[in-house]
């Protein structure tokens, strides 16, 4: 497949030497003839091309011509590149169009110069001599002078069919279904829904058939889409079920937090979760994994797809459906609607006998016939489909075990395409793809033919893109837009027509040395840590072009990825022909000099990382395209050349708040078309005329500073009509003060109507806005946003926008009255979110019959009242501080809520009682799951009728399956309903009495309840009918200094958490006899004197800290649990001095350990098992050398922490045979003054807290041990 990338880079390089103005220049006449011999060498080659495209695919010798070739072109346009940067550099040219008028012009000025003559000469010698081997080769290779093969025009238009356009698939559909629906009566919570058969059978595209179905919508409460692919990763797969059930992005700091997290949310809900493409068959792995989904409502669901079987048989699946491959009529269908447009060939059957032909080829396999089908979309003629059949192609063998039909689908794409496609193999399997990320690395890698002017390079990329979209190439994510997928086969596609050109790094560690050499392009996955020793073999890599660090998964903010810092001050200097980096999400604080050397840059992304400014010498990148310093919250200066960056196309420069102006001359980069955050200055700042001259500038716009603006005829002079603006923030500064002046600028700021998606004004003036806000020809606006604006006191008529979804208001204190009456009625309203509007009184909306969600914050009641009326609909509400809600005004309220499913009410102070009686609710709150109350200071309980502490439940509320009571510091009691599955009340300082619903000959009651938290009641003593709660997961009880331990807790055997902190009144505990324990937390119980025996068969995590009267501790029994994985034992001073004897859990992976009766340093030998990888030892005053400690460092470990060794002073010695020690942390050891002599060249980081000496000695580039440790990703020295 090499043919590919030659013809496509024969185009550019013939592009770049055909420039019709040369002739006007006197050259260098040695010069002049080296360019021209060029130019014919590569007019005889290049009609070789095509049947060298025909003969590589059997020829081998053919496909390493083909090799030396591309590898030839490349460096001819290195060259052409490398000349005409000097030109741009040298400033004899102003269009950074004209690439070879650059050329030619500095060829004509420079020639004089002897050293740079004789290298060009040099160079463009050594390649036309090379040229000339090729081509006598000819003969030999025989090859010769063939016609091109021709192209096709599509009959239609290319878009991609709906993943709902599927074949043959409605009996393996409705039998899931029905597995999904059916077995509510389960003993387990969850059960596995297995979907395995062949890779391309259609796996994936099933189980989104069964996510996207509305039954299933309306079925499953929370729903999760997982694509867990080659590395079973626990972490990972976690954090993304959490994010799609809560809605939100979290930082966890571990797997056990973020389980503990993932577990709250899915308690008591009926959940769906697909595990997409699973490849681990480790049945352990997956116990640890799947730990929080027992917290689930029975009923809920887990699809797994997978081509293994052997995790299946282990969990109990004997006897598993295999998907298999469509039946031959529905192959035929499924070819027939993606190559015909039809359901079957009735109307075309001279094809008939060719497309049975075909399927048979595919193996009936959909995803080949897909390929396949959108192949033969754009021919029509008899003698093509033949072609098709009888290509060679199909015969091929390849031990890469590519599916052939994929393979000629590739084959049929123009030479474009291919390479385009073949740059996809830099990103690893499950990728999500951004479309506009991959169209600006297209264009920056000079893919796009910038020669056709009536379309941008960008244009172009975006409709390839489209291309391979439709042809199957790619797909659309389960997630949804903006994210786009690689099927795993399509992957291994794009990696083996990628040749010698792309390389994944990552997947070849094990290579000879010198083999980087031929590489042009790499990418490497971003790891949480990113040694040195990693790019050792980079030194060969100097033809590199492209070096991307890159990560499976959706990026978080908070996600933190250490990179060594010499990786760059080393590697950037080696690499000459570097044009595409990228750095991010790196937590790197500044950018080497050598960045600015780099000539040929035209990618540069430094997205959220922690710069504070750009070299000057940034400005020396005259080729840079794009520039990406999005999320660099610490970036606070830009360079004074960076009006020098002429060719700039794209500069992301969103989420910098430290950043408060815009570089001088920006205003003269002519070829802007993203600049996201524009920020207005004052005397010498950027000025909004500046945006005249801006003509390509589209996309997402934030416009600051807008008081700073002195004329409305300067705010016309922006021209964002003739802008392709999508999303539009206006923003004056607060305090600003001409209404009339505001008002006239926000008018001429008037966007383009057919673009705009989103717009959002704050800290506006204006008592009104302008017609153009609400007018209803911005019919694609879907989100207005308005906020600060204190002295508006009337609305456009917002309700005449007619894709309008999400509506918020905010901090608009002067606005009184909204009325809707006689104005069109917000048809497709579902967010409506008020905050802080206090003096709105007056609310006439009709009806909002699509609203879901409503949000009502600092608003008089009367606000309240008038918008429930409206939205009879409205499935979620967020009330607070509502100024006036008494009890009888809430319970007018209340009427309205029929549909409401979410119910949080928060700092309403005047409500005692949230309704009369429980049956009185039940009449209204019908359909209620979740209610959360807060910091209602009066509320003394949910009913006002409430049932007493020895209530047997009742099943009135009988929907309600979530209840949360936080700081409501005057409620006495709390009654729960039958249904409850989650019960969280936090800080109620008052309360005395919960009292849970009795287990009913029926069933329900207390055995509902999966999840119990209680957290700083100090008057409760005891929790009324707990022990009937025996199908409660998890129990956690912290600072109820009253609270007594309860003896039924032996009878609560489903339980899998249990946490017990701050009860001091706790002096024993009794004996565990929880079969299903895995996480057991006992902490700052200060009474407790003894801890009984311990039958946790699995127990996986422990901690024990703050017990400070604790004497019994039965370590002899540690080494019976063998599942105990995590153990934390601190601040028990008072434990048996015998403990510890060197008894383990045998599989113990990570130990904190300290302050104890005995000292560390009269421990002995500890003969900890060899899983130990994590050691922290806490609290030893006597130990003053690690020497002394070294034996209890078992060389397993890759984690060490020393945490408050007041007297310990050296750490030089003791560590030298912890060959696997990836992580070293020396906290709080004051006299601290060393470190080794070579620190371990495994360490990926090195953490130093309070360590005064050795902080001095190790901190900043001029410190004595930075030579030592600069090599360490990660170094974090604090106080």
């Amino acid at each position: 497949m090499a043919e590919t990338a030659v013809t496509a880079l024969f185009k550019v390089i013939f592009q770049k030497l055909a420039d019709e103005a040369s002739s006007k220049y006197d050259l260098s006449q040695r010069i002049q003839s080296d360019l021209k011999n060029l130019g014919k060498k590569l007019s005889q080659i290049q009609p070789l091309l095509n049947d060298a495209s025909q003969k590589e695919i059997k020829e081998e010798a053919v496909k390493r011509w083909l090799n030396d070739l591309q590898h030839l072109a490349y460096d001819i346009e290195d060259v052409l590149d490398d000349v005409a940067t000097e030109a741009m550099h040298q400033g004899l040219t102003q269009e950074p169009e004209s690439v070879i008028g650059k050329i030619r012009n500095f060829i004509l000025t420079c020639c004089t110069n002897f050293s740079l003559r004789r290298r060009l000469h040099k160079k463009l010698e050594d390649i036309t001599t090379e040229l000339e081997r090729l081509y006598k080769e000819k003969s030999e290779l025989g090859l010769i002078v063939k016609g091109a093969n021709p192209i096709y025009a599509s009959r239609r238009d290319e878009t991609s069919l709906l993943e709902s356009d599927v074949v043959g698939r409605e009996g393996e559909k409705k039998r899931l279904l029905n597995q999904l629906f059916v077995g509510e009566s389960s003993k387990e919570n969850f059960i596995i829904v297995p979907i395995v058969g062949m890779g391309g059978v259609g796996k994936t595209t099933l189980a989104r058939m069964l996510y996207n179905d509305t039954r299933v919508k309306v079925h499953f409460e929370l729903m999760a889409w997982v694509c867990v692919s080659d590395e079973f990763d626990i972490f990972k797969i976690s954090q993304t079920t959490y994010q799609s059930v809560a809605k939100e992005s979290k930082q966890f700091t571990d797997t056990n937090q973020l389980q503990i997290a993932l577990k709250e949310k899915l308690e008591g809900k009926r959940f769906l979760v697909v595990l997409d493409d699973v490849w681990n068959e480790n049945y352990d792995d997956w116990e640890n994994l799947v730990r929080p989904f027992h917290s689930g409502a029975t009923g809920s669901r887990v699809i797994m797809t997978t081509r293994q079987q052997q995790l299946l048989k282990k969990m109990g699946f004997n006897h598993l459906d295999l998907l298999e491959s469509l039946s031959h009529d529905d192959a035929l269908s499924l070819l027939a609607r993606h190559a015909l447009d039809v359901d079957n060939f009735d109307s075309h059957e001279t094809l008939k006998p060719l497309g049975e032909g075909i399927v048979e080829k595919c193996g009936c396999l959909p995803l080949a016939l897909k390929a396949i089908g959108r192949l033969m979309r754009a021919k029509t003629e008899e003698e093509e489909w033949s072609d098709v059949l009888n290509s060679e192609i199909w015969d091929l063998e390849s031990a890469d075990e590519i599916v052939p039909a994929l393979r000629l689908s590739y084959h049929d794409l123009s030479a474009d395409l291919k390479r385009l496609f073949a740059y996809c193999s830099l990103f690893p399997k499950d990728f999500l793809f951004e479309k506009e990320e991959l169209v600006l690395l297209w264009v920056a890698e000079g893919y796009l033919n910038e020669s056709l002017a009536n379309k941008s390079p960008e244009c172009l990329a975006r409709e390839y893109f489209e291309k391979l979209l439709s042809r199957s190439f790619f797909q659309p994510a389960p997630s949804g837009e903006p994210f786009f997928v690689m099927h795993d086969l399509i992957n291994d596609l794009a990696t083996f027509v990628a040749g010698e050109y792309f390389l994944r790094f990552d997947n070849q560690m094990a290579m000879k040395e010198g083999a980087l050499a031929k590489y042009r392009h790499m990418s490497f996955i971003r790891e949480e840590y990113v040694a040195l020793q990693k790019f050792g073999a980079f030194e060969k890599a100097r033809s590199l072009r492209t070096l991307l660090a890159v990560y499976v998964g959706v990026d978080q903010g908070w996600n933190k990825f250490y990179l060594s810092g010499k990786i760059l001050v080393d590697l950037l200097p080696q690499l000459p022909l570097l044009g595409v980096l990228s750095l991010r999400r790196f937590n790197i604080s500044e950018v080497p000099n050598s960045i600015g050397t780099l000539k040929p840059l035209r990618y540069l992304n430094l997205s959220h990382t922690n710069i504070n400014e750009l070299p000057e010498n940034v400005g020396n990148l005259y080729n840079l395209q794009t520039l990406i310093v999005f999320g660099c919250q610490r970036l606070t200066n830009l360079p004074k050349s960076f009006f020098k960056l002429k060719r700039l196309r794209h500069f992301d420069v969103r989420n910098t708040p430290r950043l408060e102006k815009l570089p001088l001359g920006i205003g003269e980069l002519k070829s802007l078309q993203t600049l996201p955050r524009i920020i207005i200055g004052g005397n010498n700042g950027f000025a909004i005329t500046e945006l005249k001259g801006l003509k390509d500038l589209q996309g997402e716009i934030s416009i600051e500073g807008l008081n700073k603006v002195q004329s409305s005829m300067h705010a016309r002079e922006a021209n964002l009509s003739f802008k392709g603006i999508n999303k539009l923030e206006l923003k004056w500064d607060d305090g600003s003060a001409s209404e009339t002046l505001e008002k006239e600028v926000l008018n001429e700021l008037k966007p383009r109507s057919d673009k705009l998606k989103m717009v959002e004004v704050e800290c506006y003036q204006g008592m009104e806005f302008p017609n153009w806000v609400g007018d209803p020809s911005f019919n694609r606006l879907v989100h207005v946003s308005l906020r600060a604006c204190r002295k508006c006191t009337s609305l456009p008529p917002l309700g005449r926008l007619p894709s309008l979804e999400i509506l918020r208001f905010e901090d608009m204190s002067s606005w009184e009255v909204w009325s809707t009456i006689r104005e069109a009625m917000f048809p497709c309203l579902r967010e409506l979110q008020i905050k802080n509007c206090p003096n709105l009184i007056d609310v006439s909306v009709e009806a909002l019959p699509s609203l879901r969600v409503l949000r009502i914050y600092k608003c008089c009641e009367s606000v309240l009242r008038s918008l429930v009326l409206a939205a009879s609909s409205t499935t979620e509400i967020e009330i607070r501080s509502i100024l006036g809600l008494t009890d009888e005004v809430w319970r007018g309220v209340i009427e309205n809520l029929g549909a409401v499913e979410e119910l949080s009410i928060q700092d309403c102070d005047e409500i005692r009682y949230l309704w009369e009686s429980e049956e009185e609710a039940s009449k209204v709150l019908v359909n209620l799951k979740e209610l959360k109350v807060r910091d209602c200071k009066k509320l003394v309980s949910l009913g006002e009728k409430e049932e007493d502490e020895d209530n047997i439940g009742s099943n009135l509320l009988s929907s309600l399956r979530k209840l949360e009571i936080q700081s409501c510091e005057s409620m006495e009691r709390l009654c729960c309903p039958n249904n409850i599955e989650s019960l969280n009340i936090y800080q109620c300082s008052s309360v005395r009495h919960v009292s849970l619903p009795r287990a009913t000959t029926t069933g329900g009651g207390g055995q509902n309840l999966k999840s119990l938290t209680i957290d700083s009641c100090e008057n409760l003593k005891s929790i009324n009918q707990l022990s009937n709660s025996t199908h409660l997961n998890s129990l956690s009880i912290w600072g109820c200094q009253n609270m007594e331990l309860f003896s039924g807790l032996h009878q609560l055997s489903n339980l899998t958490w249990l946490t017990i902190d701050g009860c001091e009144s706790i002096e024993s505990f009794p004996n565990l006899h929880l079969p299903n324990l895995t996480h057991l937390f006992i902490g700052s119980c200060k009474n407790m004197k003894a801890f009984a025996d311990l039958q946790l068969p699995n127990l996986i995590r422990w901690r024990l800290w703050n017990c400070e009267n604790l004497e019994s501790f039965p370590d002899l029994q540690l080494s019976n649990l063998t599942m105990l994985k995590d153990m934390y034992i601190r601040e028990c001073p008072m434990i048996d001095a015998s403990f510890p004897r060197g008894l383990w859990p045998p599989n113990l992976c990570s130990l904190e350990v300290g302050g104890l009766k005995k000292p560390i340093s009269e421990w002995g030998y500890q003969n900890f098992p060899a899983s130990l990888v994590y050691l922290s030892l806490y609290k030893e005053p006597d130990v003053r050398n690690f020497s002394q400690l070294s034996h209890l460092f078992p060389s397993s470990l890759t984690t060490l922490e020393i945490n408050k060794l007041d007297n310990l002073e050296s750490v030089s010695m003791g560590l030298q045979h912890l060959t696997s020690l990836q992580h070293l942390s020396i906290i709080y050891c004051p006299k601290v003054n060393d470190l080794p002599e070579t620190l371990l060249p495994s360490l990926l980081s090195l953490r130093i807290r309070g360590c005064p000496k050795l902080k001095e000695r190790c901190e900043g580039r001029g410190s004595h041990y930075w030579p030592r440790i600069s090599h360490i990703p990660c170094i974090e020295i604090e106080d």
